[in-house]
């Protein structure tokens, strides 16, 4: 569930529960700083009731997501229902560590996996979505 304001969500898992989440992050494309909370809740359906009646709701995105890690980066890769399959690398920054370090992990991981700037989409999916 994307919740109306930017860069909010609920995100579901089986079995219920659920975590709701907050980035602060640019929209541009290309590696960038992403600042997050998240808070995890047992009862996910309920909360996204309340949410939505106090909020409002821009749609639901529907995605299955699989996890790897490679050094300290996070490669997800989605399917997102009427979207198509995304990969997104999240680098994890040590304590002594600039965002430069983490934009140059990405580049080469990028250029490893073949993938070239002009493949970068900007945004997020919902706003893909909202697009179509």
């Amino acid at each position: 569930m994307q919740l109306s304001s930017e860069c909010q969500g609920l995100t579901a898992h089986e079995g219920g529960d659920a975590e709701l989440i907050f980035y602060d992050r640019s929209d541009g494309d290309g590696p960038k700083l992403s600042e997050y909370k998240k808070c995890n809740v047992p009862n996910g359906s309920q909360l996204e009731a309340v949410l939505k009646d106090a909020l409002g709701s821009k749609g639901v995105v529907s995605k299955t997501r699989q996890l790897f890690m490679v050094g300290q980066t996070r490669i997800h890769i989605d399917a997102v229902e009427g979207l198509g399959n995304f990969m997104e690398l999240e680098v994890m920054l040590l304590e002594d560590q600039l965002i430069e370090d983490g934009q140059e992990i990405a580049y080469s991981l990028m250029s490893k996996l073949g993938v070239n700037k002009e493949d970068l989409i900007a945004g997020a999916y919902m706003d893909l979505i909202l697009k179509k």
